[in-house]
């Protein structure tokens, strides 16, 4: 029988990109999209914010829940947005997200874009057992928008050590690096584990 996971989002992208890294790393597993109601994420990190979410999804659903909170940091902001990425231009609109920060560093030099995708990854199971991983993968913020893949902030992020967007790289390239492959490898040793009680 498979493992079954939920997902803690209603984010189909988010879904289709867990199930295609999760499903990698552990053969069988099926990852499910959350259908309760979204609790109020009003943690001061990243792995607060995940572990919100995977509790509540863990508790309405009886499941091991998975759950992550993400976003870029921008050294030259201070680390801005963080946990506000989703939010950044005052909607959950990425294309208006996007082109306020680009409108920010607009005058910024390209060696001074430093930036940085960090993505934790909760992990809870219905008896209370929890852990958070996280990865990190660095790069630059471009000087404009480029590429059809991925979503948020994928089209304006220059991951270190090459030329294209995280939007042009091709959906197996990305899941092979990205920071939430990085942060679902450290997760689904967690996953096993937990599965195994």
């Amino acid at each position: 029988m498979p493992q079954e996971l939920v997902l803690a989002t209603h984010n189909a992208h988010k879904v289709a990109e867990f199930q295609r890294i999760v499903g990698e790393r552990m053969p069988g597993a099926v990852v499910l999209a959350y259908d309760g109601p979204e609790p109020v994420e009003d943690g001061t990190s990243f792995a607060a914010n995940a572990l919100i979410k995977a509790r509540a999804a863990a508790a309405h659903t009886g499941r091991i829940a998975l759950a992550d909170d993400s976003g870029i940091t921008v050294d030259i902001l201070g680390a801005a947005p963080g946990i506000l990425s989703a939010r950044w231009s005052g909607t959950r609109d990425d294309r208006a997200n996007r082109e306020l920060l680009l409108a920010q560093l607009a005058d910024i030099r390209d060696e001074d874009r430093g930036a940085r995708f960090t993505c934790a990854i909760a992990v809870v199971a219905p008896d209370g057992r929890e852990e958070v991983a996280e990865g990190v993968w660095p790069g630059r913020i471009a000087r404009a928008a480029a590429g059809e893949h991925g979503f948020g902030y994928d089209p304006v992020f220059v991951p270190d050590g090459g030329e294209l967007t995280a939007a042009e790289l091709a959906p197996e390239a990305k899941d092979a690096d990205s920071h939430r492959a990085r942060a679902l490898a450290l997760a689904v040793p967690v996953i096993e584990r937990l599965a195994a009680g």
